[in-house]
């Protein structure tokens, strides 16, 4: 094994795999490479392999000696990461690996996201496919592409590769808590249109920084600020002290990530220098109070010199400003039967210009098909108001709970056995591919699990080691008694 940063770290298989495919460019929309890997794998293995156009794989491993009259277990993760990075941070994802380094229990890459959702699974799967002595019934280990935008390779997936009916989804960030299903969700979107016009006076750049960000699914609740809704709320205050007009916005980068930064380019009729600087200040020292977990909170206002871009006139800057702060964010209803779930929620995750548009981008989540469609309605409904245009895109279906599952009865006896006390069984308000790949799948019994990691989908994400080696050592024992 040619691993480096993380050699001497057990399992020694997991995380080997682990780093080797860290070193590969894998973003969603970018997977080609990280595809052809696994391909390569098989073949190196004499396994056989399938790959579709979405460069989701599928990798075929015969039963050991004994189980080969038990029915097929897949293995299910997916290829894609999301790439959030700090600004300081010069990596290219396209092109370069993840700095990956340790500390103490942790596993994290220096200035990036991890990867660890959905790396760890990728390697678990490696790992169990290169053992020759795991026991386990015959294997089909899907790896889906672009799970974390839209599921297409979930979506287009052909169903006959598969036989199992059984599926152990390794999707999960807890470890002890099984999900038995999770909500569905849409991405929709808002293009508000604009017009300019010559503009005379000062120009400023108003910055919200210092978030924490995070998943936009099991983060939503955790009292994390978003970068875009603050910066709207600040531009208004700052438009009640001088009439101002927009030049440029952006802010956040992935639906399904709360934003942790987002800025505004606008101009100023008057110098208004010192008093738009304390009034920003000002909204960052009563926000820090209003959200206690987040310390790193700042908003600056500050003379920007890199000269006039096109100007928005007056009455497209008061559109979009009262649409800003008019658009529903975060959680919106939770579970009368399951306590402490989220329900229904969306996030505004992306503010672009885009030609001569403003576009607010939003990850709908719910467990009701229902209040999903009424958030997407009412978001349509401010669009039409507005005078934008709406349209959404990446509709997925909720997983939604079995009432008899062997598969679950199975998982949760072994746990117990291994322990010595129960897991949790939940569900989550986290989108995963279990409720897709149901319906293509008549009948699959599936439960998700997986390791400890924290701060996903932001750059503090990290993975540790002790509870990598211990899901593993129950994956194995798992898999001995299906």
């Amino acid at each position: 094994m040619t691993s480096t940063v993380l050699s001497g770290l057990e399992p020694a298989a997991v995380f080997h795999w682990f780093e080797q495919i860290s070193a590969i460019p894998r973003g969603s929309g970018h997977t080609a490479a990280i595809s052809q890997f696994c391909v390569d794998f098989a073949a190196q293995r004499g396994l056989r392999c399938c790959r579709d156009r979405t460069n989701s794989v599928v990798l075929y491993k015969d039963a050991s000696p004994g189980y080969e009259d038990h029915p097929p277990v897949i293995l299910q993760g997916h290829l894609d990461m999301v790439w959030e990075k700090t600004a300081d941070c010069d990596l290219d994802f396209r092109t370069q690996g993840l700095r990956l380094a340790v500390d103490g229990d942790n596993v994290y890459a220096q200035g990036t996201t991890l990867g660890g959702d959905d790396g760890i699974a990728i390697a678990y799967a490696l790992a169990l496919l290169d053992d020759p002595n795991a026991v386990h019934p015959p294997l089909e280990v899907l790896l889906t592409a672009d799970e974390e935008t839209d599921m297409a390779g979930a979506e287009a997936l052909d169903p006959s590769l598969l036989r199992g009916r059984r599926m152990v989804n390794l999707d999960s960030e807890e470890e002890g808590v099984f999900t038995v299903s999770c909500a569905g969700g849409v991405t929709a979107t808002i293009a508000l249109p604009y017009d300019t016009a010559p503009a005379a006076g000062y120009l400023y750049r108003l910055r919200v920084t210092g978030l924490l960000g995070g998943h936009s699914g099991s983060d939503i609740d955790k009292g994390r600020a978003n970068a875009i809704v603050l910066l709207g709320e600040a531009l208004r205050l700052l438009d009640h002290l001088t009439p101002l007009r927009l030049a440029d916005l952006r802010g956040g980068g992935r639906d399904n990530v709360i934003p942790r930064e987002a800025e505004a380019l606008f101009v100023a009729s008057s110098d208004k220098e010192q008093s738009l600087a304390a009034a920003a200040e000002a909204f960052a020292a009563e926000l820090r109070e209003a959200y206690p977990v987040e310390t790193g909170l700042a908003i600056t206002c500050a003379p920007d010199n890199t000269g006039m871009a096109e100007i928005w006139d007056r009455p497209s800057t008061q559109r979009f400003l009262r649409l800003l702060t008019e658009v529903p964010n975060g959680v919106q209803s939770r579970s009368r039967s399951m306590e402490g779930l989220v329900e229904t929620s969306l996030n505004l995750g992306i503010l672009r210009v885009a030609g001569d548009a403003v576009k607010l981008t939003f990850a709908i989540r719910s467990s009701l098909e229902r209040d999903k469609r009424y958030l997407a309605a009412v978001l349509q409904g401010l669009a039409q108001q507005s005078g934008g245009l709406y349209f959404d895109l990446g509709d997925y279906p909720a997983w939604e709970y079995r009432e008899t599952s062997p598969l679950r009865e199975t998982a949760v006896a072994v746990y117990r056995e291994q322990y010595g006390y129960e897991p949790q069984v939940v569900s989550i308000h986290a989108g995963l591919e279990c409720g897709v790949l149901s319906k293509k799948l008549p009948g699959l019994d599936c439960v998700s699990l997986g390791p400890d990691l924290h701060d996903v989908h932001t750059p503090q994400e990290r993975i540790s080691i002790g509870s990598v080696a211990r899901t593993w050592d129950y994956l194995r024992a798992l898999l001995k008694a299906l």
